[in-house]
């Protein structure tokens, strides 16, 4: 790794954004591969990175390569992928068709196949798992507000990308049990769902006591078919995965005093499945309660509450009317007629 590397952010949307961001306004040469859409607005006001400790960086876009074509992976010294899971193969075609052999591939996606994805597409190269914890909030002209706390972990690996990658703002750190914190992380994401379904901020579905019960069950469903099929995932948080139910189900005074230590939420805070729907864009389902199912049908075990969830947001994606805004009631109903055949 030279000292002053290329890096590349292939699919830059909210969180290629925000990252590469930080990373040009700490000096590094950064290009993002984006949308037509997104780098009319990036080259029209810059990147305006903020988050809820009260950081703001501005960058312009001077200080930034903005690419629609992947020509611009041939210099890149580092790749870091944050296109939605539904677009990694092809972005892994794209990296070994242009991208020197030498360079390593970091995917920082939601979804626990992606790496090896990717590294079906890219083989004997460097391609590592990550796991973001944060969630961020497009504001539009250039905004990206971090709403969530939490650091970026990687795979453990040849060289020190870790303290490559870390600059002021964005700490990232390496671990040789990535799967295991991608798992955990998984658990939290799947609650993307139902923060969309619920059309609440974050923060507003945490509060109600009903929909915290739902997070419940459904991570105890996913929980019980993760550990039959041998997999043990690793807390993200100072909790235990396994207690995270109990937690969510207290009575909420009690719930948000134990939660304002496990996690920082701001009142922008929304699940990016909820951007997804509101833009109309396909999400990221599959990746999610559709992993969920796919083991459940492995082992044989039912999983209704993700089966459920997903179809209630594959029938949202076909409806195109945003955010369904529906009442926990509703899911309810729905699981209990699921249940009843």
């Amino acid at each position: 790794m030279r000292a002053d590397p290329h890096i590349v952010i292939a699919g830059a949307g909210a969180i290629g954004c925000f990252v590469g961001g930080l990373l040009a306004a700490a000096g590094m040469q950064v290009t993002l591969l984006l949308r037509a859409r997104v780098a009319a607005e990036v080259r029209a006001h810059g990147l305006t990175l903020t988050d809820f400790d009260g950081m703001a960086q501005k960058v312009s876009a001077e200080r930034l390569v903005l690419s629609k074509t992947p020509g611009c992976l041939a210099t890149a010294d580092l790749v870091l992928v944050t296109v939605k899971s539904g677009s990694t193969a092809q972005v892994a075609d794209l990296i070994n068709t242009h991208a020197p052999a030498k360079c390593p591939v970091i995917s920082l996606q939601n979804g626990v196949a992606n790496a090896e994805i990717l590294r079906a597409g890219l083989p004997a190269r460097d391609v590592r798992a990550g796991m973001v914890p944060f969630n961020v909030v497009p504001m539009g002209q250039g905004g990206y507000h971090r709403a969530t706390s939490g650091d970026i972990t990687i795979g453990a690996g040849p060289g020190d990308l870790a303290e490559v990658l870390s600059v002021p703002y964005l700490r990232i750190t390496e671990s040789r049990e990535i799967e295991a914190v991608q798992w955990g992380k998984f658990l939290i994401n799947l609650n993307n769902a139902l923060n969309a379904l619920s059309g609440l901020t974050l923060q507003q579905q945490l509060r109600d006591r009903g929909w915290r019960q739902l997070m419940a069950d459904q991570w105890g469903e996913a929980l019980g078919v993760l550990r039959r099929a041998g997999i043990n995932p690793a807390s993200t948080t100072p909790v235990s995965v396994g207690s995270v139910p109990s937690i969510l189900r207290l009575p909420t005074p009690l719930f948000s005093r134990v939660a304002t230590q496990m996690l920082t939420i701001d009142d922008q805070a929304r699940a990016s499945m909820s951007y997804d729907l509101m833009s109309g864009r396909p999400t990221e389902i599959d990746a999610l309660q559709g992993e969920v199912i796919r083991l459940g049908n492995a082992l044989g075990r039912p999983v209704p509450i993700a089966r459920m969830v997903h179809d209630l947001i594959k029938t949202a994606e076909l409806a195109a009317q945003g955010l369904p805004n529906l009442p926990v009631s509703a899911l309810r109903t729905e699981l209990k007629r699921a249940r009843q055949g």
